[in-house]
């Protein structure tokens, strides 16, 4: 039997993580072994063929022209941990998914810029955060995106209250919600890099979000 490629994944340190737990059982899933990556898990960057950078927290303002003074939950040690990770993946080429805080950290390492805070910006999606898939994503037809969920009209999840405002020069977005605010991003040139707002481990028992993590090991997209 065929050993399974490592793919790593970033995110909170502690003991029960059950973002780390799902994006474990989905990769699993999908054919690949997941390794934690945080502040008190390390990984042997060499052995890993595709980075999940994972939601949590918000990033520090200051990586992104934001507010100091706002009183927000930072962890500034995993923002730092995250980044290097970023550029370790841009360098070497390998595929790339963001998660949330993730999609977030990848456009600002990137160059783009952040909303603060979106809860001001929804006038016709809820404020309330929830796992289940309540709220509806639009995706760019044509776009990459499409084409691995196989649809452009997703029923998904929503934890943030922070979302990408610019995208960096090489990254473009590609899902809306009905909001308008930007939900879904990817890359503009051949690097494979995928952000999504939502959290697809919490809905891998759909088809459309486990294919995300399908992604992760495929050549041919």
């Amino acid at each position: 039997m065929a050993s399974r490629p490592y793919v790593g994944v970033t995110g909170s340190a502690r003991r029960w993580a059950p973002a780390w737990w799902c994006t474990h059982l989905a990769l699993w899933l999908a054919g690949a072994k997941a390794i934690r990556i945080s502040l008190k898990h390390s990984a042997n960057e060499n052995t890993l063929v595709a980075l999940v950078i994972g939601g949590g927290n918000d990033i520090g303002p200051e990586h992104y022209g934001g507010d100091v003074r706002a009183k927000v939950k930072l962890d500034p040690e995993r923002d730092q941990l995250e980044i290097g990770w970023i550029k370790y993946a841009l360098k070497k080429q390998i595929p790339l998914l963001g998660i949330c805080r993730g999609a977030q950290l990848i456009n600002v390492v990137l160059g783009g810029s952040l909303h603060q805070d979106i809860r001001s910006l929804r006038k016709l999606t809820y404020n309330r955060p929830g796992l289940l898939p309540t709220k509806q994503v639009y995706l760019e037809k044509k776009s990459r995106l499409s084409g691995i969920c196989k649809r452009a009209h997703l029923r998904v999840n929503s934890l943030h209250h922070q979302a990408i405002k610019v995208p960096a020069d090489n990254i473009k977005a590609v899902g809306w919600d009905l909001d308008q605010i930007i939900q879904a991003i990817e890359s503009r040139d051949k690097h494979r890099i995928i952000g999504v707002q939502w959290h697809p481990e919490y809905l891998f028992y759909l088809p459309s979000q486990w294919k995300l993590f399908r992604w992760l090991l495929r050549s041919d997209s």
